[in-house]
């Protein structure tokens, strides 16, 4: 049996959004609508990969793939672009910040698999598409630095990606070491803003803000670390994350009254929290 193709996939696209024979909840929707589903689908593929199953991850790619697709037909039904649009606009983004590898501009040119190109570093890479995203930033007219650095990005990411955008100011450390010496600084400054909220030194709702503001600092200054080691804070975060889950499990399954959730008279159980800590620290020791 002959495989699908990509045209494929467009003609069915096409046929769910028909106005007289499609799916209703196909019709129904718009981009608008498709933001959560598309969000949700990139978090599903993110899990297929860390699992690390690819049969999984095949899937996944195909329902993130679906999302291109459908956003795209609902862009070309109301006159704005197509995939094939999408598609060129790609090829071309992607030829022009590659100028190490497509000489001349150009993808099927022979003179592209040249063997004596010049040699180029994985840092002078990164750097040179840095300074072409900001030609380009000026040539659409937002010549701002942090112009194209969506508000709507999690914080975490958009920490990452303003914190790269100065750099290329040079507004950077140069060592993971300065970093974490800041990130120590602002762990301080955070205690103090505790301290002063215990002593009643400011009024409850300033202090609570000052506490905020300096536990975003804190936070900041984590993602500055994790970048100048060349770790990704989110991978970091979600590797945290699934360790805490699996340590708390270990120690719940060594509480099998728990399990029951409550005692015969129908109230919370209450755990020693001394029993608990010794728990913590064996599964810790074990994990």
């Amino acid at each position: 049996m002959a495989k699908y193709t990509t045209n494929d996939l467009l003609y069915l696209m096409a046929r769910l959004r028909d106005p007289n024979q499609g799916c209703p909840w196909d019709l129904k929707q718009t981009s608008q609508t498709l933001i959560q589903y598309s969000i949700e689908e990139i978090y599903e593929l993110v899990d297929a990969i860390e699992s690390a199953n690819s049969k999984d991850i095949q899937a996944e790619l195909g329902d993130v793939l679906f999302q291109v697709v459908f956003l795209a037909r609902i862009a070309e039904e109301e006159h704005q672009f197509d995939f094939h649009q999408i598609v060129d606009q790609l090829c071309s983004k992607l030829i022009r910040r590659h100028p190490h590898i497509f000489i001349d501009g150009r993808l099927l040119n022979q003179s592209n698999h040249n063997s004596q190109r010049e040699a180029i570093s994985e840092q002078q890479v990164s750097k040179n598409w840095e300074a072409i995203k900001a030609a380009e930033r000026v040539t659409e007219g937002r010549s701002g630095l942090f112009d194209d650095v969506p508000l709507a990005l999690p914080a975490l990411l958009r920490a990452v990606k303003l914190q790269k955008r100065a750099a290329t100011m040079g507004l950077d450390f140069t060592q993971a070491r300065s970093a974490l010496e800041k990130l120590k600084e602002e762990i301080t400054e955070l205690e103090e803003a505790m301290d002063g909220y215990q002593q009643q030194d400011t009024s409850a709702q300033s202090a609570e803000e000052e506490i905020s503001d300096e536990l975003g600092d804190v936070l900041f200054s984590s993602v500055n670390v994790a970048r100048k080691l060349a770790i990704n804070p989110e991978s970091a975060l979600r590797g945290a994350n699934q360790k805490f889950t699996r340590r708390v499990l270990a120690v719940l399954d060594e509480l099998p009254a728990y399990q029951a959730g409550n005692d015969s008279q129908g109230k919370p159980i209450t755990i020693n929290p001394e029993l608990l800590d010794q728990l913590w620290q064996s599964v810790k020791h074990d994990d």
